[in-house]
């Protein structure tokens, strides 16, 4: 039974990202993919009528809520790329809502995700505040930057209903840490709970290490989880693998499966040609840097930013363009470091040009190649060393090292414009009459980057629009718009001082109750010693004390001492307390000193020596002892030497990469501790912006069109199929599309958000065993790997055995069934024969076309396929005689058609032998 319900991204809603889904196989459930909202939606700053119901949940409020409840009952969990639609809710889910099934990802997914999600989180930490982990809802009263705290044993609510889910950066490391990651076509057998799965990854284009996941169940059969494809070849990517234009079919291990689940939100859309779109895009820059003007290009931070970057570099290197190409992005360092170190995982036209392999007979490309052995590690990097980008973290940065009038090409994240870098610097940007904000992606419902998409849309006429396979043209805007600007700055004056005198207070307070705790740690381990030592030895330790006392006491030079001790005995009483607790000397002295005698410590054990009245025994010098613990066994194990070495142990088994960016992460986590940020605030204001510059919106999504879909689907030709990330209009125009296809099945779902779709029937399996003496009897069949039988026979329970046996039917219990019409009322007439029943024959097996084409033609018989799933076999004009037709009808049927001719039986004779007959 395959149960299959979207948490988000589904078919029949209005916002088609993020991507979640819940696919449940028998009793195991798994999770594919986590992808995270927008965390900061607003209506259309264009649409003047659009306000924002600040009472409302925000949209989504409701798959965060049911994340959160189905995260503890997750058993497995595939991520498919590493961008933020995907892969970017996965660290809050894994952290705070026990989400812990183990998870699955191609290498590449884990850097890029890694790298999408900590840009989010730093840059909404950046402008909000947000706590650590709250066990209840409160006001946050946390430092920024603080370590999180654990999670407790239940999840926490959301703090208000529009609660964010905004991990810290550690928490987005463990995450990704935590995740197993493949090579494509690695097929992985599961174990524990997931015992029986296969799962096996495929190159899906889009993204650098995008999956497609084939899970292979026993019980449900085979599953191809394949969204967001893209089967062109681009600058650094290889199409997808599940159509191969060289061999102008399908991959055949993904072909034919039981459950096909796919995307659809293109299949209304007719792309442009690739040289258009890059001849408009390097146009558009190249004019306008010429005209003394820069350009915003609103990006995403760690996956389609790939194909830009060497697009850009590439017409850089080969017009000789001074301009600067400025990356405004804290990871961008960090995400061209991987994949530099990912060479082996990329593609496209830069495989061979840039990576330094040699063409076949160019002399050009061999002096290239001693060229780049002669020069440093960065122009052996080829596509990816980048000569012409620079980076930077901030707005600040980049306008301190670079003039607003300087002209340049500004790579701004995020691509929504919703928050970040790009938000702030758009507000500046957008205002200055002949600049362009260039647009690569449509973005996310109900952010800026949306908005901007629909108003230049709008703006093109219908013939020129992006999605009729043109490019458009640029529009100038020229209208007022309110933008909300969220910020942190740093205090000054009174509110500096407020927050100085408040932070001095907490931290006395602190450090007088560390120093209580002591004290009393002290204490309580004095008590221990004297409740473990022997009568006689306290008797000894009294009678010694005593004298030492008496002695103090005839000694004359001993006065300082017996003064001190008073003075000693005094504090304990608490009579000069206030000395010790006022201001900062006195708290040091008092964490730097101990007392002679400590209250409370008083023996009441009797000595030997009879005296007056019960003497008074003081503990002096609080010393502990400290013992060895021994098991029995001997000494016990130290828990935490084994740990330390099975954490070497690992880290000798991880790679130099790896090692390398544990090694930056850990220099810029002390950095930032060594640095210490001084206090802000978090400021909301809301702006009017003059919008003043250009708009164009150029296709690099890098995805499947409609024709490319309407194309890859039936040829998959899968048993059943789900859409899911599509609107309701592109979901009916692929359905439409495979419902004029004859042999395309008709069992296609396009559940809602919540809606589960159940496929299949519920099977219960039961052991049982064959006696020998019908295992004898069998008929055995061959089947690719497989042995097959007819088995009839009668179950029995034994004693001996709790599992029943499967005997043969005897004699006795064949026979004939006075009820039935016997002999006697048929009476057999003379030399006839009984009647005997014909048995019956079952044929097991999948009947491929190609296969029977391959067989015949091995023994010298022609065929064709004609399309429609027939195939012609033989001519006209053969000796043989006539021509057959075999054609592939529903539901398993074959059909012969033709005259009674060799070909005929021929054929037929190799139709059965690509199956296993097995007769009854």
């Amino acid at each position: 039974m395959i149960t299959f319900t979207p948490l988000s991204g589904s078919s029949r809603s209005s916002t088609t990202t993020p991507l979640s889904y819940l696919l449940q196989i028998d009793d195991v459930r798994i999770l594919i993919d986590c992808g995270s909202p927008d965390w900061s939606p607003e209506p259309s700053p264009f649409d003047k009528s659009a306000t924002e119901n600040e009472d409302q949940p925000p949209a989504y409020a409701e798959y965060t809520e049911t994340l959160q409840k189905l995260a503890p009952t997750i058993d497995l969990v595939l991520l498919s790329h590493g961008d933020l639609a995907h892969s970017g809710l996965y660290p809050w889910a894994y952290s705070r809502w026990g989400l812990k099934a183990p998870a699955y990802s191609t290498l590449p997914v884990q850097a890029m995700g890694r790298i999408a999600v900590t840009e989010d989180v730093e840059g909404h930490r950046d402008e909000e505040e947000f706590g650590e982990a709250p066990t209840e809802p409160q006001p946050n009263d946390t430092v920024d930057g603080e370590q999180p705290r654990e999670p407790s044993g239940s999840p926490p609510p959301v703090r208000d209903i529009h609660g964010k889910c905004i991990a810290t950066v550690i928490e987005v490391q463990d995450a990704f840490d935590s995740l197993n990651t493949l090579r494509y076509s690695q097929p992985t057998h599961l174990q524990g709970k997931c015992q029986g799965l296969t799962i096996t990854p495929f190159n899906a284009g889009h993204t650098l290490g995008g999956a497609i996941w084939k899970i292979r169940s026993p019980s449900s059969g085979t599953i191809v989880y394949a969204v967001n494809m893209n089967h062109m070849r681009e600058r650094h990517l290889d199409g997808t693998v599940l159509i191969r234009q060289a061999a102008g079919g399908i991959f055949e291990p993904l072909a034919r499966p039981d459950l096909f689940i796919t995307d659809a939100d293109r299949s209304p859309v007719i792309t442009s040609r690739r040289k258009d779109r890059d001849a408009a895009l390097i146009d558009t820059i190249t004019s306008t840097l010429s005209s003394r003007s820069s350009l915003l290009l609103p990006c995403d931070s760690s996956t389609r930013i790939l194909e830009l970057l060497v697009l850009l570099d590439q017409h850089w290197n080969y017009s000789r363009l001074r301009y600067p190409i400025c990356l405004l992005s804290r990871t961008g360092r960090e995400m061209l470091t991987f994949v530099r170190s990912m060479m082996e995982w990329l593609g496209g036209t830069i495989s061979k040009e840039d990576v330094g392999e040699e063409g076949t007979n160019s002399r050009h490309n061999q002096g290239n190649k001693r060229r780049r052995d002669d020069d440093n590690e960065e122009d052996a990097l080829g596509a990816f060393a980048l000569r012409h980008l620079e980076f930077f973290p901030n707005p600040q940065t980049l306008l301190h090292t670079y003039s607003s009038k300087d002209p340049k090409l500004i790579l701004a994240v995020p691509a929504s414009l919703s928050h970040g870098p790009s938000r702030h610097l758009f507000s500046d940007f957008a205002a200055v009459p002949g600049n362009v904000v260039l647009l690569t992606s449509r973005g996310e419902a109900g952010t800026l980057g949306r908005a901007l998409f629909e108003k230049w849309d709008i703006s093109q006429r219908p013939e020129d629009r992006w999605d009729k396979g043109r490019i458009g043209s640029n529009i100038m805007m020229d209208s007022t718009i309110k933008l909300t600007m969220k910020r942190k700055v740093p205090l000054t004056g009174l509110e500096l001082e407020l927050h100085q005198r408040k932070e001095q207070a907490a931290r006395d307070k602190e450090a007088a109750h560390q120093a209580t705790l002591a004290r009393n740690q002290r204490m309580l381990e004095a008590d221990e010693d004297d409740s473990d030592s022997e009568s006689d030895s306290d008797a000894d330790d009294e009678d010694e004390v005593r004298q030492a006392l008496e002695g103090d006491d005839m000694d004359t030079g001993a006065d300082d001492i017996g003064q001190g001790e008073r003075n000693k005995r005094k504090a304990d009483k608490g009579m000069d307390g206030t000395d010790w607790m006022d201001g900062d000397e006195g708290l040091t002295k008092q964490l730097l000193s101990f007392d002679i005698y400590l209250k409370g410590n008083v023996s009441k054990a009797t000595s030997f020596f009879k005296t007056t009245g019960q003497a008074q025994r003081f503990r002096m010098f609080p010393y502990v002892e400290k013992k060895r613990r021994v098991d029995d066994y001997g000494e016990t194990i130290d828990v935490g030497m084994w740990l330390r070495k099975g954490k070497a142990l690992e880290e000798e088994a991880e790679s130099e990469d790896i090692k390398d960016y544990k090694r930056r992460a850990l220099a810029e986590e002390d950095a930032k501790k060594a640095i210490r940020e001084p206090p802000s605030k978090f400021v909301t204001n809301v702006i009017e912006v003059q919008v003043a510059c250009r708009l164009l919106f150029v296709d690099m999504e890098g995805l499947n069109d409609g024709r490319a879909v309407k194309t890859i689907v039936p040829q998959v030709n899968p048993r059943k199929m789900i859409i899911v990330h599509a609107s309701s209009a592109a979901a009916d125009a692929l359905i439409e599309s495979c419902n004029n296809i004859r042999s395309m099945t008709k069992d296609i779902f396009t559940p809602g958000v919540g809606e589960s779709v159940q496929i299949g029937q519920q099977t219960n399996s039961f052991s049982i065993n064959i006696s020998d003496e019908l295992l004898a009897s069998l008929k055995i069949s061959h089947f690719e790997d497989n042995e097959i039988a007819y088995v009839r026979g009668l179950v029995s329970a034994h004693a001996t055995s709790t599992i029943p046996t499967l005997e043969p039917i005897s004699s006795s219990s064949m026979q004939v069934d006075p009820a039935t019409p016997s002999q006697s009322l048929n009476p057999r007439m003379l030399g006839s024969r009984p009647q005997v029943p014909l048995p019956h024959s079952t044929m097991i097996g999948e009947l491929k076309l190609t296969a029977l084409k391959s067989r015949l033609a091995s023994i010298g018989v022609q065929a064709e396929l004609i399309g429609e799933g027939v195939l012609i076999c033989g001519t006209s004009t053969t000796s043989s005689g006539g021509s057959v037709a075999v054609r592939k009808l529903a539901k398993g049927k074959i059909e012969l058609e033709g005259n009674v001719s060799e070909v005929y039986y021929t054929v037929r004779r190799e139709i059965y032998n690509l199956h296993a007959l097995v007769a009854a």
